[in-house]
């Protein structure tokens, strides 16, 4: 997860606009203990205990913890839509490059010690009911990251762009799990270079 410090606590992703000290320190606690042990694991008495506030604060910031949980991922998404911005714009006009930029990234992250892969799959899988304000959140990430993959991979000229752009959001998923499994080591380091491979297939021509 981004060690990117939160500079705006009276935004949206920090539910209403009262104690916005107050609500900042809850959200970045609440990012930590939710990244490392999980949503369902942690409970409010927890997050506030550790924030150094109390309850009523919390929920005068936050109309629930599944709205707190929900907060946290938006601020999770703003940072992954940041570093996947970054490497597009690092290669204009170039989307081969830019995927493999932004896996290679992904790749290094994905073997670095206390790794926990996407906060917005893990919630997914957390979260299997339809509707969770939390599950919400990745769910739409999710379906633009698709959405921006199958783009991605028309503009490279691949003959099925829809196959390739499903393969390299796989691969993406697959490395967010494989980190965790495997940690400093394992296979999510050659993301780049697998993906790099399924590109190469795809664009193959008779």
């Amino acid at each position: 997860m981004s060690d990117e410090k939160i500079l705006n606590p009276t935004s949206a992703p920090y539910g209403n606009r009262q104690g916005p000290r107050a609500a900042e320190r809850i959200l970045d606690t609440a990012r930590r203990l939710f990244y490392l042990e999980g949503i369902r694991a942690i409970g409010v008495d927890e997050i506030v205990k550790q924030a150094g506030v109390t309850k009523p604060s919390l929920y005068r910031a936050f109309e629930s913890k599944d709205e707190l949980a929900a907060s946290y991922l938006r601020v999770y998404e703003t940072e992954f839509w940041k570093r996947f911005d970054e490497a597009v714009d690092a290669h204009p006009g170039d989307p081969r490059r830019q995927i493999l930029a932004f896996l290679s990234r992904v790749g290094e992250r994905a073997v670095m010690q206390n790794y926990r892969g996407c906060g917005m799959t893990n919630a997914a899988v957390e979260y299997p009911e339809a509707g969770h304000p939390a599950r919400a959140v990745g769910e739409a990430n999710k379906r633009e990251l698709r959405r921006r993959l199958r783009q991605m991979a028309k503009d490279m000229g691949a003959a099925d762009p829809d196959a390739l752009g499903d393969g390299l959001l796989l691969l993406i998923e697959g490395a967010y799990i494989s980190g965790q499994l495997f940690g400093p080591g394992g296979p999510a380091a050659a993301v780049a270079r697998n993906a790099e491979l399924l590109i190469d297939a795809s664009l193959e021509r008779d």
